[in-house]
């Protein structure tokens, strides 16, 4: 059996499950059906921004079923009301928890929801799981496990957890990280441009992510532990919580070179989306 391969989805925020005209929108639809008609994997595990748990230690969602949670505010009344049919996996969950107990890394069950996994994949985890995975067209069919992560800002570390849960690949478990290429939602608020166009900080920092996220393999690693110290790091993320998912998905990948399948960048925004490894023809 292949490996499947890992996805790193920029997610954007609740109005995405809304706003079906966007190119972002399209673009994580198409890779929802490449996800459930080519790669067809058994369960999905989900690292995403907005779940922090230790500095030392990730929770993993232990619950076989759990409602969403909202994790945003101010929004038209129906955003409260979107629904995702999903199932955990305890024995995913479990499986999770032995690969990084192997590892050495710190790690717990938990019994929280879904959090972010509200609204992506069709719509932080759900956004990308509901902009991803229509419910009606698309749906996903298979447990999803959501990992925390750490609460810090240590790229290595990251990227550690992903090599340590990198054998669920071999398992057919497919592993979809999600956050933003670019997300500086202060100057989004504050309107820096009244326009869609990126900031230059936008288009610097998504190139940098693209040149080091597709470097070769053995220099991956150092190559994405130096974006957080670049000039433009805490411009394009005031905060790492959104970029840090992608260093597990590029632990995860192995010897996969990563591959940038398309970029947007609007405003303080890149909507990149990333798949390290290959789908298989179909």
């Amino acid at each position: 059996m292949a490996r499947t391969p890992v996805y790193f989805l920029s997610h954007g925020g609740p109005n995405l499950m809304f706003d079906r005209a966007h190119p972002a929108y399209k673009k994580l639809q198409a890779i929802g059906r490449d996800v459930t008609g080519r790669i067809k994997p058994r369960a999905v595990v989900v690292f995403s921004a907005h779940w922090q748990a230790e500095k030392t230690k990730v929770h993993v969602n232990t619950a076989e079923g759990a409602d969403l949670i909202y994790d945003f505010y101010n929004f038209p009344k129906e955003y409260y009301q979107v629904k995702y049919p999903n199932v955990g996996s305890n024995a995913v969950a479990q499986r999770v928890l032995d690969l990084l107990q192997t590892a050495g890394i710190g790690a717990k069950g938990s019994l929280l929801a879904e959090r972010s996994v509200y609204v992506e994949m069709s719509g932080a985890e759900k956004r990308m799981i509901l902009a991803a995975f229509d419910p009606e067209k698309n749906p996903l069919h298979v447990p999803i496990v959501q990992v925390s992560l750490f609460d810090s800002d240590n790229a290595d570390q990251h990227y550690r957890l992903g090599q340590a849960v990198a054998a669920l690949r071999e398992e057919n478990i497919a592993i979809i990280v999600s956050g933003m290429a670019v997300h500086n939602l202060g100057d989004f608020f504050r309107r820096v441009t009244a326009s869609r166009d990126p900031l230059p900080y936008t288009v610097s920092f998504d190139e940098a992510l693209r040149d080091a996220t597709t470097a070769p393999p053995t220099e991956r690693q150092a190559k994405m532990a130096a974006l957080l110290t670049r000039p433009d790091a805490r411009q394009a993320h005031p905060g790492f919580d959104h970029l840090l998912p992608i260093h597990v998905g590029a632990g995860a990948a192995g010897d996969d070179v990563g591959e940038r399948l398309w970029t947007l960048g609007e405003g303080s925004m890149s909507w990149a989306q990333y798949r390290f490894g290959d789908v298989p023809a179909g």
